[in-house]
């Protein structure tokens, strides 16, 4: 029972951390206009399911978009159209391990490091690949698992123009400036998309190179996810030691209870005695004190106990509620602490 328990609550945790990396549904009403550069023909876009985008026919190309709400909770929508030039995007493929309908379902990241909400505003799907402009991989989490969808940039083609002898003294055959000439990478002639897009990657290479110091030494989405889940199950088994703990704590402390009760019964017997059925005292006191303190078995027995031998046993049961007392304190401060950590990291 205890072991379904947490099973359960272990589950019950994964999946609410593995829920802030997941699309629930399509539910945006906003209407979108097509790109003439990604789609093939201009107008307003018509939406379409999840389903039905895992599996889209060849020649068409389905736009997810993100929608910003006032409640915070961003909105999606997924919108289909005819495909038309995407050679500025890099096509990421995905890891047979996973489905495809999975990953129009999960939100996709640029980099490491970024938190649930920052996911990309707008990803392309064309039933085989995905797309995010600018990019060149993404992260996604699917069931709470990171995986990188990676993708080639497209290679730039070595100039073949000739070297140009300069003069010392001419600046405008300076090395740097005909450098600058002859690449690719600022040709602005021909097809601009294929431009921007190198530019784009560039850019995004230089924001990654500067997240490198927090992905190498801080905590990674999946190590945070799963640490969440582990504090989580920590925390609920601790609660249920403690809960144990607590119960032992109780049988101690009515045990101990019980036999006080004994006692005082037993240490009113012993000073009715000393003071009027025993012939010749003249030490009250001393006899009372004897009596409270002898262990013979024949002296004022009463449930099979004696003074002394309560007084012992009584002792043994209040260190006993002690022992169990502190234990359950501890337990739920563990239970208490792991589940802060998690819910820390969960918001992290």
């Amino acid at each position: 029972m205890k072991r379904s328990f947490l099973l359960a609550l272990c589950l019950s945790a994964a999946a609410a951390f593995a829920g802030v990396y997941d699309i629930a549904d399509f539910s945006a009403r906003d209407a979108v206009t097509s790109d003439n550069q990604v789609f093939a023909s201009s107008g307003e876009l018509n939406t379409i399911s999840a389903d039905d985008a895992a599996s889209l026919p060849s020649g068409n190309i389905v736009l997810r978009q993100k929608f910003a709400q006032e409640s915070g909770i961003n909105a999606y929508q997924l919108y289909v159209g005819q495909v038309g030039d995407i050679s500025s995007m890099t096509a990421l493929s995905v890891p047979s391990t996973i489905s495809y309908k999975n990953v129009i379902k999960s939100k996709l990241y640029v980099r490491r490091g970024m938190k649930p909400g920052d996911d990309a505003e707008k990803v392309y799907f064309d039933g085989k690949y995905v797309y995010i402009p600018g990019a060149t991989s993404a992260i996604t989490f699917v069931n709470g698992i990171a995986t990188e969808l990676k993708g080639e940039a497209p290679a730039a083609s070595a100039s073949t123009a000739p070297a140009q002898e300069c003069d010392e003294f001419d600046v405008s055959c300076d090395e740097d400036i005909l450098a600058a000439k002859n690449s690719n990478s600022y040709n602005v002639s021909g097809d601009l998309n294929s431009t921007n897009s190198r530019a784009d990657a560039r850019d995004y290479s230089a924001s990654a190179a500067a997240q490198d110091v927090k992905d190498r030494f801080g905590i990674a989405d999946e190590v945070r996810f799963w640490s969440a889940v582990a504090l989580s199950a920590i925390a609920a088994g601790s609660a249920v030691i403690g809960v144990l703990q607590q119960m032992k704590a109780s049988e101690a402390d009515k045990a101990y209870k019980d036999l006080d009760g004994v006692a005082n019964i037993v240490s009113q017997k012993i000073e009715k005695t000393c003071k009027e059925g025993i012939a010749g005292v003249t030490n009250q006191d001393a006899c009372i004190s004897y009596y409270k303190n002898t262990r013979d078995e024949g002296a004022f027995m009463f449930n099979n106990w004696n003074y002394a031998g309560l007084q012992d046993r009584m002792k043994i049961n209040k260190d006993t509620k002690d022992s169990y007392a502190m234990g359950r304190n501890i337990w739920f401060g563990v239970s208490a602490l792991s589940l802060t950590t998690a819910i820390v990291l969960f918001a992290w």
